[in-house]
């Protein structure tokens, strides 16, 4: 947020330009949260993890209740359960692997990371006739799995899988990103940072190359509608934050059939667009939203890509750096960007001041019915709902520690959660910065009765008007 001291909860709120509903998102030790648009807390899950938590009608929601990395892993989940209002499990997944856990012995795990979503919805947020039933057919997990493969490095290797899954855990279908490594266009720079650093991780000694961060199905799109069959409702849509990659995977062939990064600057469309750094959330609009067929994604900025050592990296890992985050939309075809929104549109003067909006890890953003879009600027454990024109509607920022990120917030609808009776809404307008004080600070102002100017010339002479330097 750029200041020590900052108020907390919701700092804003236009309910006559809102897409009101309640916010859902995962606070680390407090569990999975549900507030209102005035920032009260509705209802908690204490014990269920999010990574993230995802609700459907009914006030059931998503999620897991053991995180494996502080004992063997990085970044695993050993589940993905659903439990009701009451946080009754319901259903839950866990046999996709056995692996002796230091803490619980011989054990199955789903190895579950990142993403997840469910039959009846592509992207796992809401979307008008697109929802998932409590009797959904099918499930597709992004999971992790181990892998040797000296050809790309000689070091152990995290593979981020693809698995779809029946309600009752079969296995129906899967997919290795390391499988299809040729499939990248990493040139031999690239490569070669890549076998002597695949981004090495102290918790499992493995290394993550990809770190793939979301996974959704495309859904009913206009682009299938009009013969392009790259962009079939089943193919999926992922995102590599380390290699500055986003791809579809044609789930009949396995074949990755649309592909962009990790170089932006091979023709004009991509110098405009890029470089998209670290992205978060990437995901095709769905159909029945404004901006439909379009790429939304939190554009993080930070550190990513492998290369050539340079000026910001001495080892070829992590060689572009944007120190600011931006939300982006853009069309795929023609990458065309279609809106955006950065600390520029916040008021800052960019880019001095484009550290104002900026998560370098973790976040999310939402399309909403009205054509708003919700943002997650998730190391801040800032919200924000914003219109198409750019205006912030609401914001809310959560009363977190230093080490809380968040790694995504969802919007759902009031009639959702029958449990509870809608709330009032109350309109929060903030004050201006500059009428803002702590009570015992003083009013910073200018007072004009002490102010006084200062005369004479300090032994200066005033040049000749035509001696002035313009």
């Amino acid at each position: 947020m750029g200041h020590s001291i900052f108020p907390t909860g919701t700092t804003k709120f236009d309910p006559t330009k809102t897409w009101s509903g309640y916010t859902l998102f995962n606070a680390k030790d407090e569990g999975a949260i549900l507030i209102d648009m005035n920032g009260k807390v509705v209802h908690e899950w204490k014990d269920l993890q999010g990574f993230p938590n995802k609700m459907i009608k009914g006030g059931k929601v998503f999620g897991s209740l053991r995180c494996r990395e502080a004992t063997s892993s990085y970044q695993d989940y050993a589940d993905l359960t659903e439990v009701n209002w009451e946080g009754k499990v319901l259903w839950s997944f866990n046999q996709n692997e056995k692996v002796n856990d230091p803490d619980f012995g011989e054990t199955w795990v789903a190895r579950l990371h990142h993403d997840y979503q469910f039959t009846g919805n592509p992207v796992g947020y809401y979307v008008p006739n697109q929802e998932t039933s409590d009797d959904f057919e099918k499930v597709l997990l992004l999971t992790h799995s181990n892998k040797t493969i000296p050809k790309i490095s000689p070091f152990p290797l995290l593979d981020n899988n693809l698995l779809e899954i029946d309600r009752k855990g079969n296995k129906l279908w899967s997919w290795s990103t390391l499988e299809h490594f040729d499939e990248f266009s990493l040139n031999d720079e690239q490569k070669n940072a890549i076998f002597h650093n695949p981004n090495i991780q102290p918790a499992s000694n493995e290394g993550d190359i990809f770190h793939v961060n979301c996974a959704s199905y495309l859904g009913p799109n206009k682009w299938f509608d009009q013969g392009d069959q790259r962009f079939k409702p089943n193919n999926i849509i992922m995102n590599s934050r380390e290699a500055m990659l986003t791809w579809i995977v044609d789930h009949d062939s396995g074949k990755i059939v649309w592909l962009l990064g990790p170089n932006f600057t091979q023709s004009e469309a991509l110098r405009k667009l890029g470089p998209l750094v670290g992205m978060h959330h990437v995901h095709l609009i769905p159909k029945g939203l404004p901006g439909a067929g379009n790429i939304l994604a939190f554009n993080n900025g930070g550190w990513a890509g492998y290369g050539a050592p340079n000026q910001t990296s001495s080892t070829g890992m992590k060689v572009t750096r944007v120190d600011g985050s931006q939300v982006i939309e853009f069309d795929p075809i023609t990458l065309e960007k279609k809106w955006s929104f950065s600390a520029k549109d916040l008021g800052f003067n960019a880019p001095f001041h484009s550290t104002s909006f900026y998560s370098p890890l973790v976040s999310s953003v939402q399309r909403l019915p009205n054509g708003n879009t919700l943002i997650d600027e998730g190391t801040s454990g800032r919200f924000l709902e914003v219109t198409p024109e750019k205006e912030v509607v609401w914001e809310y920022v959560f009363p977190q520690t230093n080490d809380y990120l968040v790694y995504r917030a969802y919007r759902v609808p009031y009639d959702w959660i029958p449990q509870l009776s809608k709330p009032e809404e109350i309109a929060v307008v903030p004050p201006k910065n500059s009428e803002f004080h702590l009570p015992g600070a003083a009013d910073p102002s200018f007072n004009p009765d002490k102010t006084v100017s200062v005369t004479g010339t300090a032994g200066y002479n005033k040049p000749a008007p035509d001696k002035i330097n313009n």
